[in-house]
Parts: C-alpha cells; structure tokens; sequence
C-alpha cells in the first residue's frame, strides 16, 4: 500500500552513516518528483528550484510534525522530532498549502474508471507540487490509515509505516531483522 504523503516524509532516512535527505538539494527534489510526477500532476521535464526546494522541505517538516502527533502516545520519528515546528504553525501551514493550490478529485475512463488528482486550471507547477503534497497529507491524516500509522522501532530507523498486520513493529522485513539482531545480541552479551 503505497501513500504519497508517507513517500513524502519518508524523503528523510537513516543509513549507517545517518540521516539522508533525499531533498537536500534542487536536483534531489527534481528526481524524487519527477519519480512520483504522475501522483503529483506534474509534466516528466518537471524541475525544482532552489526556493521551491526550501518551500517543499518546510512543508515536508510541518507533515512530519502531524505525523509525529498523531502516532501519540507512541514517540515520534527520532529523525528530526527536535527540529520539527510546532503542531498550530504546523496545521496552518499544510492547509494554507493545500487552499493555495485547490485540487480536485476527478474521474478517468481508461478502459476502466480511476481517480486521477486534478489541479485548478492556471495553477503552475511548483503550486501543484505543494497543493498535492499537501492534500495528500490532508487526506492522509483524515482518513482511515491514520490510525494505523506507527514509527518504525528498529535501531536507526527514522520512518514512519502503516501497520498491515496486527503484529507489524517495523515499516519493513529488513528493519525486523536488525530490531531482532539487536535484541538477540543485548540478550546474550556477557
């Protein structure tokens, strides 16, 4: 089950070296959108500036504070929890976000019907961009996956994951492992 909005906050992660950004820079948010450019709306020659960058990476850290108060009373993300804005600052940056770039669900018949997310007609790119991050993140976190929306627990991990099973602790099988490594080795070092 793949959510735009959990690929959104997932940009940040933890690698043995720490955390990486996958938007640290333009070209970063350049190749991550134009990966996720038909969720987004955007054209396949779609490419970031360095404002849109900063914009983007501020909405990303008010998304991973929602998140990180609706995982309450679980912690949040050890990524950036310190760093992140607070939780009015940032409700009222997501939805100002999404009322500025109004979007829409609309119907495709493709052989088939399908939703497809339609922006306002004028609405240039980088407005679309941020509309759907955060409509996605609106729809999200009213919706009926909030609840199940968990922080991974395995050493390192940053992530956060919706819980597909009732014993699910950790947002991927290669997580469980270390998580189970790490408790193997805590319980029998002399």
């Amino acid at each position: 089950m793949s959510h735009l909005s959990l690929d959104f906050v997932s940009t940040v992660r933890a690698d043995r070296s720490g955390l990486v950004d996958l938007l640290s820079d333009a070209a970063g948010l350049t190749a991550w959108a134009r990966e996720h450019a038909a969720e987004l709306g955007l054209e396949s020659g779609f490419t970031a500036s360095d404002e849109l960058r900063n914009q983007v990476v501020r909405l990303r850290q008010a998304v991973r504070a929602l998140f990180a108060r609706a995982v309450t009373p679980e912690p949040p993300s050890r990524a950036d929890a310190p760093e992140l804005p607070g939780f009015e600052e940032s409700l009222t940056l997501v939805n100002a976000t999404a009322l500025a770039a109004p979007t829409a669900a609309q119907l495709s018949w493709n052989g088939a019907p399908s939703l497809v997310v339609a922006s306002a007609p004028g609405t240039d790119e980088p407005a679309r961009l941020r509309g759907r991050l955060a409509t996605a993140a609106v729809e999200f976190l009213a919706g009926p996956d909030r609840a199940l929306l968990r922080t991974c627990r395995a050493p390192r991990c940053v992530l956060y994951f919706v819980k597909e099973h009732p014993r699910q602790e950790w947002c991927s099988t290669a997580c469980g492992n270390r998580a189970r490594a790490a408790r193997h080795y805590r319980e029998h070092r002399s």
